[in-house]
């Protein structure tokens, strides 16, 4: 990139056209930009984001069979089994109706990265290639530009649904909801006024972690970094594989992994791996292809993962380096359209791979992703590329695991990770000065919360009828 006159007295440089428009325009200032957002409000008043009616054209089952015809037949049922477990289960596994709801409300027109799939159990610690644990959002398949209110939206309507699973009572419901957006609200105008530089590199890290809770959860969370530390691929090792004629190989736990000798498109496992490898490889950067360079492949088995992504494709990999003592874990996921797509149409990387468009999203707002996320293709099929386990960890929402109290300030951290992701990829400053200091914003999205629950707790109902009709067909003892 040529450097502006402005900038140096020792010489000129010719400016590319293009280049110089960019850099030699004069940018808003601080003041400019929130005066825009809180122009908006005029337009899109923010009491409006209270408001929700599902269309008429929205139907959930219907959409949930549309995605099952491009998912691994067999494993459908064992997806509808996962997410009939509860209400919370369900919102967490329909993505796809939520966008088609979210795609008739009220919107600024500002836009972000998006999630696509915001809820509260997409949130843990992860490990940066500094090594430094990170607390941040952990779920990419559907990310894409959007309305930034859509990933809000949907993740405060998960802490009240969350909250209602965990045994809390409306006002607990309401009350974590609230805490999404209040900490949302409180740090996107402490990253308004942070230089480009100083945002792009901060990120929520163990020490900072434990520094925003209260004493009383201080050693629950030290005992969760600690068992994300000991999440390392030689732990995988132990839990996955066997010896079998000295050489480790994945232990098969069917139906969630499966040793197969062919892929669902009929081509034989071995070769399809060594395919997509390669194709793979040319996606990472030089340092990163000569440390893979380093191992070879051992054994391939396919996986199932997630709620929402039962039944797409998913291989595991395990590669050894210098030894036994040395493995290497790689996740081969599948990525299809994001369930944004229908309705916030955005241009796909000039590759035209979905695999990339998770990878592109993920390292623009997850500040310190995965050494080995890359993409490739196989007989059609998109894919991403990641560890299967490098120091991850999250909580566990279940009921008896977290008190109210506990619960209110995870939320506090979701809100407080989702501004930091919404503020890397958008306009800190001009969405903090749509949101304002008020609570009316607060308000609203509170109400939209409580509406929205209370429609999963209906589309569960409808889901869980249709089963027992006989309308949608149900793994037995496969929901975990």
């Amino acid at each position: 990139m040529s450097i502006p006159k402005a900038v140096t007295a020792s010489r000129h440089i010719p400016l590319v056209e293009a280049t110089s428009r960019v850099l030699m325009a004069r940018q808003p200032s601080l003041e400019e930009r929130m005066d825009a957002g809180k122009a908006l409000r005029e337009r899109v008043p923010r009491s409006s984001h209270s408001e929700f009616t599902r269309h008429r054209t929205v139907d959930p089952l219907r959409i949930l069979r549309e995605q099952a015809k491009t998912r691994i037949p067999q494993l459908v049922p064992v997806r509808h089994a996962r997410m009939l477990q509860s209400p919370f289960a369900f919102l967490r596994g329909s993505a796809a109706v939520m966008a088609a709801d979210l795609a008739s409300t009220p919107q600024t027109g500002l836009q972000v990265e998006l999630c696509g799939d915001m809820h509260v159990s997409n949130f843990g610690v992860f490990a940066s290639a500094e090594r430094k644990l990170i607390f941040a959002i952990n779920d990419f398949d559907e990310c894409q530009f959007g309305p930034w209110e859509w990933d809000l939206k949907r993740l405060a309507a998960s802490a009240f649904a969350a909250a209602r699973h965990l045994g809390g009572d409306t006002g607990a419901c309401d009350a974590a909801a609230r805490a999404i957006v209040a900490s949302y609200q409180k740090r996107l105008r402490r990253y308004a006024g942070m230089g480009h530089l100083a945002l792009w590199y901060d990120f929520i890290d163990s020490d900072t972690l434990i520094a925003s809770l209260s004493p009383a959860l201080h050693e629950r969370v030290h005992a969760l970094l600690n068992k994300a530390r000991r999440r390392n691929h030689l732990q995988v090792l132990d839990k996955m594989t066997d010896l079998v004629d000295d050489a480790h190989q994945i232990v098969e736990q069917r139906p969630f992994i499966v040793r197969a000798s062919h892929t669902s498109m009929g081509r034989p496992v071995q070769e399809a791996i060594n395919l997509f490898l390669e194709a793979y490889f040319s996606t990472l950067a030089p340092d990163r292809q000569m440390l893979l360079e380093r191992y070879s492949v051992l054994d391939v088995a396919h996986k199932v993962v997630g709620v929402g992504s039962v039944g797409t494709r998913c291989w595991v990999v395990l590669l050894q380096g210098r030894d036994a003592d040395d493995p290497l874990f790689l996740q081969i996921k599948e990525a299809q359209p994001s369930v944004l797509a229908p309705y916030a149409p955005a241009p796909l990387p000039a590759s035209g791979n979905q695999g990339e468009r998770v990878v592109t999203g993920q390292r623009l707002i997850q500040g310190s992703p995965d050494i080995f996320l890359g993409w490739g293709e196989l007989d059609g099929v998109h894919f991403y590329v990641r560890q299967l386990r490098d120091m991850k960890g999250s909580i566990d929402l279940e009921p008896g695991s977290i008190s109210s109290k506990g619960f209110i300030e995870y939320c506090r951290l979701c809100g407080w990770a989702l501004a930091l992701a919404h503020a890397k990829s958008g306009d800190a400053a001009v969405l903090s000065g749509y949101i304002g200091k008020s609570s009316e914003f607060e308000d609203a999205i509170a109400r939209f919360s409580a509406g929205y629950a209370e429609q999963t707790a209906q589309d569960y109902a409808t889901m869980a009828a249709a089963a027992r009709d006989g309308k949608i067909k149900v793994a037995e003892g496969t929901g975990r």
